[in-house]
């Protein structure tokens, strides 16, 4: 069983995770981790802060020589922010005079509820928690996950599929899980593609339409939400239980997934869409095929009654709009009782190219923690074995179960 814990505040001195459970002997690219994070602070519409910072991360513990040991990971990411922040954020010491104690919470925020919970007289400790920085250190782990999940041909892309309510004029999502199966060529096309994307999309008419309503967003002092999708193919017949509640495949990815901040809902394959349909238009007959079982289509997202079937998993995630408003909606302030506008803080127009990096890193850890609790060992070499052994006879199995 694999585990993290993320600390860190957005203006603190840096963001850190620790990591349990990684078999020994994984090989870890640095610069991967570090792709990664790059990746997550891209995208047309990022505020000022991705100005400030380049993301890096520094392992501290759990490797040698670029391998795991088995031991827990710690890592590092530091906010290079904090220079600017020393005097408002010290660990220790008395507030300097004339610090600013927050009392306008921004609608949308965690900043009301933070401080009714957890007892605050100064809204900035909801805001330093709650920010989306803190995502900087989960893509890190997530890219610790990709990496293990290399070993068994599990690849994980995705895309932006709208922006501002901007979709792709083909109906893309729908023609993916129409199709089925997703060759190589097209998994690393979506790749390719969308990573060239200043808003990480698949279209270039689609992109130009989403750049021009973000410049009259930002404009107007708004902010735009949008979706996502994101793919993980070569998975293995047989993550996941329906026997158990908390480890269906669903509910593991879920909870990863939708812990993401912003994030107001996930779809697997048509999701929603089922509901309006017929049983016979959505449900993926069964075909035989030389290496096994296979669909005919993924309407269902690569999983059924809680368990991967070896079709792509296919998930959608919804993203809100930033509630940081630079033209604010309206508020109270604590200290007062007054209505006010609600306050400004440094923040995006849009972040859903990010949105959807940090998606991949928790898809990625939620298949890793699945597979690590099936094929288990102490190392990779252990684990990978478990693994062959299992997708070997997988078929052979059935076939002889039903004679």
């Amino acid at each position: 069983m694999i585990r993290y814990i993320t600390a860190g505040e957005s203006h603190g001195k840096s963001l850190s995770a620790i990591i349990e459970g990684l078999p020994s002997n994984l090989k870890i690219d640095i610069d991967f981790i570090n792709n990664e994070l790059k990746r997550r602070q891209g995208g047309y519409g990022r505020g000022g802060r991705m100005k400030i910072e380049s993301d890096e991360a520094e392992i501290l513990s759990g490797l040698r020589f670029g391998k795991t040991l088995g031991a827990p990971i710690s890592l590092l990411v530091r906010n290079k922010d904090w220079e600017n922040w020393t005097e408002k954020m010290p660990p220790f010491g008395k507030p300097v005079r004339g610090t600013e104690k927050i009392s306008i919470p921004r609608p949308g925020h965690a900043d009301l509820v933070g401080a009714t919970k957890y007892n605050f007289n100064d809204i900035r400790n909801s805001i330093e928690r709650s920010s989306a920085r803190e995502t900087a250190a989960r893509v890190a782990v997530g890219a610790f996950a990709k990496q293990l999940l290399s070993n068994f041909g599990i690849g994980i892309t995705s895309f932006v599929e709208s922006i501002g309510g901007v979709y792709p004029e083909d109906n893309l999502y729908e023609k993916i899980l129409a199709k089925g199966k997703i060759t190589l060529e097209e998994f690393e096309a979506f790749e390719v593609v969308s990573n060239a994307s200043q808003v990480g999309v698949l279209r270039a008419k689609q992109e130009e339409k989403i750049i021009r309503k973000i410049k009259r967003a930002k404009k107007e002092g708004d902010t735009l939400g949008g979706t996502c999708v994101i793919i993980a193919d070569n998975l293995p017949v047989g993550l996941g239980s329906f026997v158990h509640y908390e480890r269906r495949l669903d509910t593991v990815i879920s909870k990863n997934v939708m812990s993401i901040n912003a994030l107001k809902g996930i779809e697997f394959g048509l999701g929603f869409g089922l509901a309006d349909m017929p049983g016979s238009k959505v449900h993926d007959e069964i075909i035989k095929e030389d290496s096994g079982y296979s669909r005919a289509t993924n309407f269902a997202g690569g999983m059924e009654g809680g368990i991967s079937n070896g079709m792509p998993l296919v998930i959608r995630v919804a993203m809100k709009p930033i509630a940081t408003l630079m033209q604010p909606l309206r508020s109270v302030d604590l200290k007062t009782g007054v209505n006010v506008d609600a306050r400004r803080e440094r923040s995006d127009t849009v972040a859903v190219p990010a949105c959807r990096v940090v998606a991949e890193a928790m898809l990625a850890w939620s298949i890793a923690e699945l597979m690590t609790e099936k094929f288990g060992g102490d190392s990779i070499e252990e684990m990978k074995d478990n693994f062959n052994s299992y997708t070997r006879k997988i078929n052979n199995r059935l076939r002889r179960n039903f004679k």
